[in-house]
């Protein structure tokens, strides 16, 4: 409460992105619901009976070399995004990036999209999904990552690359 009796509104809203300690049990199962919520989505977006992010346990998150960035709405992980940061490269893929459903069409994935873009000095950054994840497909390209190329898995999904270089960024 202020000196003049008025309290601040409650719930406070804000919105915070940072990075996650996927070594730590509790880090590590909060990523991996996530993960699976929005996964849940994909696999019915691609058709996909067999479908491999479903599949990675908690030990998959707890050892990654990868990096881990959550973004936090009214104190809980909504939103994931996976990295691989090759500094040697500057080169920057986007392992994963992932938004909890409850949070859908909300501007999140937008979000840590322009923090990853903003906190790495890439010279590229590179990222994958299915062909058929058309909001996925339209929010890459939509931020001027351009498609360079499709595969069938072994798992039956159709995929497509996309890269963006620092030459298009801005």
């Amino acid at each position: 409460m202020f000196p003049w009796g008025q309290t601040v509104p409650r719930p406070y809203t804000a919105k915070v992105i940072q990075e996650l300690d996927h070594t730590s049990q509790d880090a590590a199962t909060k990523i991996r619901a996530v993960f699976q919520a929005a996964y849940t989505v994909e696999a019915r977006l691609l058709g996909a009976i067999d479908f491999p992010p479903l599949k990675r346990g908690l030990k998959g998150f707890l050892n990654s070399e990868t990096s881990f960035y959550g973004f936090y709405k009214e104190g809980e992980i909504v939103a994931v995004v996976e990295i691989k940061w090759e500094s040697a490269y500057s080169r920057l893929h986007i392992q994963s990036l992932v938004v909890d459903p409850s949070c859908f069409r909300q501007g999140i994935a937008q979000e840590l999209l322009e923090f990853v873009f903003n906190r790495f000095e890439a010279s590229e950054f590179t990222v994958e999904t299915g062909i058929d994840n058309v909001p996925a497909r339209a929010l890459y390209l939509k931020n001027g990552f351009l498609e360079t190329g499709q595969w069938d898995t072994d798992h039956g999904i159709r995929k497509v690359r996309f890269e963006k270089r620092a030459s298009n960024m801005f």
